[in-house]
Order: structure tokens, then sequence, then C-alpha cells
């Protein structure tokens, strides 16, 4: 007589693994029985040996085996009972493939509690009326929706309807794609949106000439974003690409303007005599003298220094309707967009380089050590910018009271 698991269970618990979950048996069989079906589902791994396995082939007692020298470990409902909290949370955390046999529904709900004291999130599967304090223990409790009894449904927060495990593997898959998306989806639009809102940051702040203009804004946004971000699900953008395009503006941005005689340290101040119609005589660091008509040539002449150093088309395209709008005839009264220098657009060249050279290493070190400190510096470092940012708006000049 054998009640056989399912066929696709051992692939399932496979894929637990590799995804970082650690998946214990809990039942009230055997341990002989248990540890048999727990081999063949692959939750004991082929070749790792429990305590009494090492004994047998060292032919030794129990007592002379270090627990830790075993990686798999079968514990009868009898040792758990006499089993202190100290040594049950030593138990799971040196042990990485674990079975409980022969455990009562008041063991379940200890061995729910041990896990969640090493800080782990801890989903447990159930049918019986005996699996519902563990299952209402859980951070998730799952059912079964065919053989499971009305109160573990109850207890749970989610019923499979097929009653097979894989299902819940299905399920983790979708949500771990699901979150990446939307991780993605942020870090591409803090790389879109810093080098657009830092210009206009610095134009409040420090009340230089505008670095992008409005026009400018609608084009990157319709023109030049739309297809890299259609690579969303293919690439992953990051903040600090954003930053470093944000800086390879500046810096275009100061070379013209210092080319044209407003040094840096002279921009810093002049946005209202810069912006004011009636001043035609605005001198700059060399004595020169700017109307008003000159100055907004110069300023709507200024680069967006926006572009994606991706290996494919992409950035071709946002280059040529970038030129496109700068060159073609007639925009400069369509949109009041000047054509550029050639060596102008040589100024965010290096920069280009640096976004390539560190996002290629950047993915190397997050395949290389996953959920280590460059991965921890990105959701500090977007979390800093989602406060900055609504810091800035709350207190700043588009705050109620600003308005007001």
């Amino acid at each position: 007589m054998i009640d056989p698991p399912r066929a696709a269970v051992p692939d399932a618990v496979g894929k637990c693994r590799s995804a970082g979950i650690k998946v214990i048996m809990v039942t009230g069989d055997h341990p002989i029985t248990a540890k048999a079906i727990a081999k063949g589902v692959g939750i004991i791994s082929e070749g790792n040996e429990t305590v009494e396995d090492i004994a047998e082939r060292l032919n030794i007692s129990l007592s002379e085996v270090n627990p830790r020298d075993a990686k798999a470990c079968v514990v009868h409902g009898s040792d758990l009972k006499d089993m202190s909290t100290e040594y049950l949370d030593d138990l799971l955390k040196n042990h990485t493939e674990i079975v409980f046999a022969r455990t009562s529904p008041q063991q379940k709900l200890i061995i729910v509690e041990g896990c969640q004291r090493q800080g782990a999130i801890v989903a447990v599967t159930g049918d019986g009326v005996n699996d519902s304090p563990a299952l209402k223990k859980a951070d998730i409790g799952v059912a079964m929706g065919i053989t499971g009894s009305d109160v573990s449904k109850q207890a749970a927060d989610m019923i499979l309807l097929d009653d097979n495990f894989a299902s819940i593997v299905t399920g983790v898959e979708e949500g771990r794609l699901i979150f990446d998306n939307l991780k993605k989806s942020i870090a591409y639009t803090l790389t879109s949106n810093i080098p657009e809102i830092s210009p206009f940051l610095l134009f409040i702040i420090a009340s230089v000439p505008l670095p992008l203009g409005t026009v400018t804004i609608l084009c990157i946004d319709l023109g030049t974003d739309m297809v890299p971000a259609i690579s969303l699900a293919y690439d992953m953008a990051y903040g600090q690409i954003g930053m470093i395009q944000a800086l390879a503006g500046f810096f275009t941005y100061f070379v013209i303007l210092a080319e044209n005689g407003f040094l840096p340290a002279s921009l810093v101040g002049i946005r209202i005599q810069w912006d004011d119609r009636e001043v035609n005589d605005l001198e700059d660091a060399y004595g020169q003298q700017w109307t008003y008509e000159q100055r907004k040539i110069e300023e709507l002449t200024l680069p967006a220094g926006h572009e994606k150093p991706y290996p494919d088309l992409r950035p071709v395209c946002g280059t040529a309707l970038a030129a496109f709008l700068s060159y073609c005839p007639g925009m400069d009264v369509a949109l009041r967009m000047y054509p550029l220098k050639i060596f102008w657009w040589f100024c965010a060249l290096p920069y280009s380089l640096l976004i390539f050279v560190y996002d290629e290493v950047r993915k190397y070190i997050l395949r290389r050590c996953p959920g280590g400190w460059v991965e921890l510096g990105d959701i500090l470092l977007a979390s800093l910018c989602v406060a900055a940012v609504t810091c800035f708006v709350r207190r700043g000049p588009f705050s109620s009271r600003s308005v007001a």
C-alpha cells in the first residue's frame, strides 16, 4: 500500500531550492516512511546523510556523531517534545534539509514559530483539522481545496484548487516576476526623470538660466524615451545611471555657456535678469552685453544630454531624433530649438562610455553576489530620491502653502 507523491513535486521542490526557498516536511507518518518520501521528492537530496546514516556508515553509536556533520535530519515527534527552544533554533539554522515525523498539531505550531524566529517568511500547507493552528500562525497558510477540511480552509490565507504543491511554486514564480517588473519600472522612471527634473531643481535653487526647456522635455518623453521604455522586458535601468546622465547634461550646459562668456560662477543668481525682457544689456564674464533675444537663443540651443548607451539601435534612434529637431529648417520657429555646434555633441561622450562600463560592471557584481551591498544601495538610493522629491514638492515652490 502506498500513497505516492505527484509527479510534478520533485521538480517543484528543486525549483524552490534554486529560488532560495527552504522546504521542510512535517508529517504524522513514521520516520522511516517520511524519510523515504522526502528522498523521493528531493526534500532530502541524493548524497546528503542524516545522523543515522552517518552512524550506520561509520558503525558507531548515534551519540558519537556530531549533529552538525549531517546536512539532513529526521526528527521524531517524541524528540521534538523534549527539545529546548535553543536546540530547535540551532537545528533549523544548521540543517538545510529537515523532516519532522510523528508530529502533533501543537508541534507543527512550534516548528512554524521556530522558523519565524529565524527571520523567515513561513508558508504552511495542510488539509486537516490538526493543521489549522499552523496554517493560522504562518505568514501564508495554504489549504487544499479538494481534500482540505472546512476548518483548514477557514484558517488559511490561500486555497489550492488542484491540491498540487507545484501550483504554489508557479504562484511564487509569477509573484516574483511581477515584483521584478515593478522594480524595473521604478528604476527606469528614476533613470529617465532624474536628468529631466535635476535641471529644473537647479533652476529653482541656484537661480541659473533654465538648462532644459519644457519643449525639450516633451521631445525626450515622447521621442527618445518611447523605444527605450520597451526595453524593460529585456534590460534593467538604474537610478545611478540617471544621475550620470544628469551630470553629462550639466557638464555640456556649463561648457556651452562658458564658451559664450557665462562662466559657471557667474550663472548663480542671474535667473531674474536673464528672464527679464527689459534687460537688454546683461554682461557676461568678459564684459559682452547680451540682449533678451540673444540670451533666449543661447538658452534654447542647450542640448538635453539624455542618451542611453545600450549596445543596440535605441541610442541611434534617440540621437537621430535629437539631430532632426536641432538641424531641421523651421524648428527654430516651430519648437524654438536651434542647431548645435558639432563639437558640442562630444561633451557627453565620455559620460556615455562611463554609463556603459558602470552598468556592465554593476550587473556582473549583481550576478556574482545577489542580494549584496550593490542591491541594498539601489534600494537605499531609490528611497532617498523618493524622499527628496516628496520633501521638495511639499516644502518647495509647489506646496499648497507656497501656492496660497
